[in-house]
């Protein structure tokens, strides 16, 4: 008898909390997210402080609250990949496989409890960083508020983009199958990758940057749209559309490959 998708995402529910992995990822996540972004807050509050109104222009209060998005991006894409290779490098995939028949619907349950999980912690990371981020502002005067235009939904799909990304991990994870090729992958695409692009052309780099899974990302947790990028709403289903197009990869080769 085949296990619903209910109980699949119930086992692997269960799988994923009690992995150590998990919780130092979590912890990561959370550090990296609000630590560096009180960091940045400070640096900038102290340099406007310091610079008066030239650094006034096109100050972001948002964008830079939650610079620590930057590099919480790696710990999710990590997390992603560990929750997907580990299983391969232990060969509890193959208990997994027999617990679970259908490797899609396994696949489905795990990827449900990877971007719910990751959602969850992600939002409370960057409204936890937001917050504390307007009230460093506060005495500069430059300090905004979730109901400002633009600024509750940047926040939030500041969250959306991490718990996309650990998604992200999770297909590179079942293609790659090991944790160091999958992370390499992982780290070429959202930093190798745009310092590459920076030695091509000016117009040639206007072109492919905003295709960049990382400047996605900051297109969808600006309140405005930055210039030269999409806007919010087609970034969002840009990354999405990568997400889905690694997963289906995945998918494909769980189903045809041996566990």
């Amino acid at each position: 008898m085949n296990p619903t998708l209910w109980s699949a995402v119930r086992s692997e529910w269960i799988k994923f909390r009690t992995v150590r992995s998990t919780i130092i990822g979590v912890l990561t996540l959370l550090v990296l997210t609000i630590g560096i972004g009180v960091l940045i807050s400070l640096a900038i509050k102290s340099h406007i402080k310091h610079d008066g109104g030239i650094a006034r222009i096109g100050f972001d209060p948002t964008a830079t609250s939650l610079g620590g998005v930057l590099l919480a991006q790696f710990a999710v894409g990590t997390l992603g990949i560990i929750a997907m290779s580990a299983e391969y490098a232990t060969g509890s995939i193959r208990t997994t496989l027999s617990a679970i028949p259908k490797r899609l619907r396994m696949l489905s349950a795990k990827g449900i409890v990877m971007f719910t999980s990751m959602l969850v912690v992600s939002e409370i990371a960057v409204f936890v960083a937001f917050e504390i981020g307007q009230a460093i502002y506060k005495s500069t005067g430059l300090a905004t508020n979730l109901s400002a235009p633009g600024v509750f939904r940047g926040v939030a799909m500041a969250g959306v983009y991490l718990a996309l990304l650990a998604l992200l991990g999770v297909g590179l994870g079942l293609i790659m199958r090991t944790t160091a090729a999958s992370i390499i992958v992982y780290a070429t695409m959202l930093l190798i990758v745009p310092i590459i692009i920076n030695f091509l052309p000016t117009n040639w780099q206007d072109d492919i940057t905003k295709f960049l899974p990382s400047e996605l990302g900051q297109a969808m947790l600006a309140p405005t749209s930055p210039a030269n990028h999409f806007s919010w709403g087609v970034s969002t289903l840009i990354l999405v559309g990568y997400v889905v197009a690694v997963m289906v990869i995945g998918g494909v080769l769980l189903q045809r490959r041996d566990a």
